[in-house]
């Protein structure tokens, strides 16, 4: 790792920015107006949390190096730049999801289009994740994750399902089905209750265990390979 806050300041405020941005292209800000309706994906709402994340790493990195600490001398040192290991932890495998999803089971439903290749589609589906996952491995401390943080990873997503769910009941619409023309109430095809109906909680709970799985793979790296 990296223990460096000036290292750390500079990036964090370069992935910060580049996260702002993508998430502008993705509401459509830069070409003159605003798509509401895509603060209602997981997409968006994870890259949110992962913004509100790097807001928080960049201001308490940038408070140590005004601050402190210092040497003997009197002179600043760079120290460490690890904050909120656990919570880093869990927003970066909320967010890793959001890449994983969508690389392997949307693009294949919806095809290759120009979309694909947009700027704001990479940034909130790849870069934005990929940083978030950079910035954990290159400033987090090894050995300060607890077994419990494994599954706190489903708290994010088990409140979107949650909220999304009664969205949908109460009557919000995506948009209509290309197939039949009928509206419909939930984001993804793998979580239609209206057309898959109870195999969406198989989806759910699968996607629940890639969720522990990769918390695992984190847990395990953080005790014993980033430990050596």
């Amino acid at each position: 790792m990296i223990r460096n806050k000036y290292i750390a300041l500079a990036y964090r405020i370069a992935a910060l920015l580049f996260a702002v941005a993508g998430f502008l292209a993705l509401l459509g800000v830069f070409q003159g107006e605003v798509y509401g309706g895509v603060l209602f994906y997981y997409t968006a709402q994870s890259n949110i949390l992962v913004i509100a994340l790097f807001v928080l790493v960049t201001v308490r990195t940038a408070n140590d190096i005004r601050k402190g600490p210092r040497d003997s001398a009197g002179e600043k040192t760079p120290g460490s730049a690890c904050y909120y290991p656990r919570i880093t932890m869990v927003c970066t495998i909320d967010i890793l999801v959001t890449f994983g999803v969508y690389w392997v089971l949307l693009v294949p439903y919806f095809g290759d289009t120009m979309y694909l290749w947009s700027f704001g589609n990479l940034a909130v589906h790849a870069i934005t994740p990929l940083l978030c996952l950079l910035d954990y491995i290159l400033f987090t401390e090894p050995r300060r994750l607890k077994y419990r943080d494994v599954y706190y990873v489903a708290i994010f997503p088990l409140c979107y399902v949650g909220y999304s769910s009664l969205a949908g009941l109460a009557g919000h619409v995506y948009g209509t089905s290309a197939a039949d023309g009928a509206p419909v109430r939930f984001p993804y095809f793998f979580f239609d209750f209206d057309r898959i109906g109870a195999l969406a909680i198989a989806y759910i709970a699968g996607l629940l265990v890639v969720f522990f799985l990769i918390g695992h793979v984190f847990y395990f790296f953080d005790k014993r390979v980033r430990n050596r």
